[in-house]
């Protein structure tokens, strides 16, 4: 068994997490704005399926959209209101997409009228995946990865245990802490539900050691039985990708180019779950989120429990901030990007919104200097790939060498290598850039 400060991974950052503005303060609802703007993708796969049409008047819950084939999922009307129109629209990740436009009605209850309580102690393996995809369930850390596609474990791999993470590394974002503070009994009936839709006789729930009154809370309503139990583990960067908790957690090494299934583990992040566990039992559908609103340019930081498709301007303003788009972050610092637009709407992967003030946003290094060879990003990578040699290729185009002899796939875009990175160099955008240019 491993010790606790062996219970982590090699290299790594120590960014300052500046989560204290959010971390203690409950989750409150964000009233919601007069207008939801619905991207048929807001999802890794093929987008859905619009079931609705213009002037139809919808409830909340209602289905508006279908999964289009396995790895696509449904979208569900975050409000009561009537559709406006369905066309291209802007969204987070710049281009435009087809979108529903939901006109909300105004002083409506908005309550969830659309339910329809099931028995899962009754359905089997496969109706339980199927009704995990009814739901619209993505993973809520930020991939927006169909979470019934990774409860159907290939064939060839056994699932021996879940991994649940709620490290939450990512500075200033604390909507798992606040999710697992408030919500503990959903995150067990979540956890149970993925237990049994991979076939896993135990689940471990990773927490850093700077949220031990989450870890509190949820130790009160753990089994009896040890079937899922908590680890805390040492506050570090990126301590929460699937590769590296896994490492921490059960000593296991996810290889290269393959899936942590490949190991007997599946991962799934706590807002996932916990989610999962309050809709699943109802048949309903996802159709909000929490997010956390933080930083030095937004006068009431928080966490909010928002209605997908709310435009990121009327956030803003319920939050006061009166800047420009290219002082937010949708995400935290190390991960997130840039908002396209003030007018783009929430989607299911937005967890956060980092709003910075023009004093903040000047002090970002403008200037790249030329690779002085120190080797810090190498220290830093958890992957333990070359960041600098491998930016040495970006800068040459040679992409395809970047990706045949040097594993650029297997780097998440952590971004721990820009971070340290003394010359100012841009290395996780340009390693972005040349995934694209591969995968077109």
């Amino acid at each position: 068994m491993l010790s606790f400060f062996e219970k982590t991974f090699p290299h790594g950052v120590h960014p300052p997490t500046h989560k204290s503005k959010t971390q203690a303060k409950p989750v409150r609802r964000l009233p919601f704005a007069p207008e939801l703007v619905l991207p048929l993708s807001q999802h890794f796969g093929k987008a859905s399926t619009s079931l609705v049409h213009a002037g139809q008047e919808v409830v909340r819950g209602e289905p508006l959209a279908k999964a289009d084939g396995f790895m696509s999922v449904p979208l569900h009307a975050p409000a009561t209101g009537t559709v406006d129109r369905i066309e291209l629209m802007r969204t987070a990740r710049g281009p435009k997409t087809e979108a529903i436009v939901l006109k909300v009605h105004p002083g409506a209850a908005q309550e969830v009228l659309y339910d329809l309580p099931q028995e899962i102690s009754k359905m089997t393996q496969e109706e339980l995946v199927d009704a995990v995809q009814e739901t619209g369930m993505v993973g809520l850390g930020g991939a927006s990865f169909p979470t019934h596609v990774k409860m159907r474990v290939p064939e060839e791999h056994q699932v021996d245990t879940v991994l649940v993470n709620g490290c939450e590394c990512e500075p200033y974002l604390t909507t798992d802490h606040r999710v697992m503070l408030e919500q503990p009994d959903d995150l067990l009936a979540g956890i149970r539900i993925a237990m049994r839709t991979v076939g896993a006789k135990k689940a471990v729930i990773g927490v850093e050691d700077n949220k031990l009154d989450a870890v509190k809370e949820i130790r009160a309503v753990l089994p009896q039985d040890d079937s899922i139990s908590i680890q805390t583990v040492p506050t570090k960067y990126p301590q929460g990708a699937e590769k590296m908790l896994t490492k921490a957690i059960l000593n296991r090494e996810v290889p290269s180019g393959g899936f942590p299934s490949a190991i007997g583990v599946s991962v799934f992040n706590v807002a996932t779950l916990a989610e999962l566990g309050r809709l699943l039992p109802h048949s309903r559908g996802l159709i909000e989120r929490v997010v956390t609103v933080t930083g030095p340019g937004v006068k009431k930081p928080g966490n909010y429990l928002v209605a997908l498709g709310t435009p990121i301007r009327f956030v803003m303003e319920y939050a006061g901030f009166n800047g420009g788009a290219g002082q937010l972050i949708l995400g935290g610092p190390m991960m997130g990007q840039t908002a396209a637009s003030l007018d783009v709407p929430i989607t299911k992967g937005i967890g956060g919104i980092l709003v910075m003030t023009e004093e903040d946003a000047s002090k970002r290094p403008h200037t790249v200097h030329p690779c002085i060879k120190c080797s810090s990003c190498v220290k830093a990578c958890p992957i333990q790939l070359n960041p600098s040699y491998l930016g040495m290729l970006a800068h040459k185009r040679e992409y395809t060498v970047m990706a045949d002899k040097f594993n650029l796939f297997d780097c998440f875009e952590c971004g721990s290598c820009s971070f340290v990175c003394p010359s100012g160099i841009p290395l996780v955008q340009y390693f972005r850039i040349a995934k694209a240019v591969l995968k077109n």
